[in-house]
């Protein structure tokens, strides 16, 4: 007897095809960190915000930085709550109660003892994103986007989440699922 894979999607990629009508996810890599009937949420993790490092933001929030700065860039996770940060990290570093386990080694902390830990030299997770908002979908939403060709996923590794090559990861994402970028039709998705 063989067991139902899940329809859930948590701890996958979302890659946005071409003519999504949405511009806030145009060429976007979406980590999906909860899918379930009731919702689904996740982090764009190829949106920099220009010009805001990890360090910069650290001491607008007043967390002690190490003397080394943390020049990587914070990232727009998305458009919903997007004063809130998340941070997305190896799953060496836990901050209990308060981590998520997501799958595949990737966990999501969303409290100031894990900025604290980015600051500090030890104990600190081997790599991470920083985020500020989140995409969200209603029940059945992102199903149905799926279905209507908005959306194709992705496995994730550790370089399509955590390294800084912004620019290039949608279309490495899709070459991971064997699809060429240049041949995708504009017409495609719409969100």
């Amino acid at each position: 007897m063989s067991i139902d894979p899940s329809p859930y999607l948590a701890g996958r990629l979302l890659v946005a095809m071409p003519g999504i009508e949405d511009p806030r996810f145009e060429r976007a890599v979406v980590f999906l960190c909860v899918h379930d009937a009731r919702h689904a949420m996740g982090l764009t993790v190829n949106r920099p915000v220009e010009g805001l490092t990890i360090s910069r933001l650290l001491a607008k929030l007043g967390v002690k930085a190490p003397g080394k700065p943390l020049d990587d860039l914070v990232l727009m996770g998305g458009p919903v709550e997007p004063e809130r940060g998340f941070v997305l990290h190896t799953d060496d570093y836990a901050c209990e109660p308060s981590s998520v386990a997501i799958a595949g080694g990737v966990t999501l902390t969303a409290t100031r003892e894990v900025l604290e830990a980015l600051a500090a030299r030890e104990p600190h997770p081997r790599r991470a994103v920083m985020a500020l908002g989140y995409a969200g979908w209603e029940p059945g939403q992102l199903e149905r986007e799926i279905r209507e060709n908005v959306w194709l996923t992705c496995e994730p590794d550790e370089a399509l989440l955590f390294d800084d090559d912004h620019e290039h990861k949608w279309s490495r994402s899709l070459a991971k699922i064997g699809v060429a970028a240049e041949h995708l039709s504009a017409q495609a998705g719409r969100a």
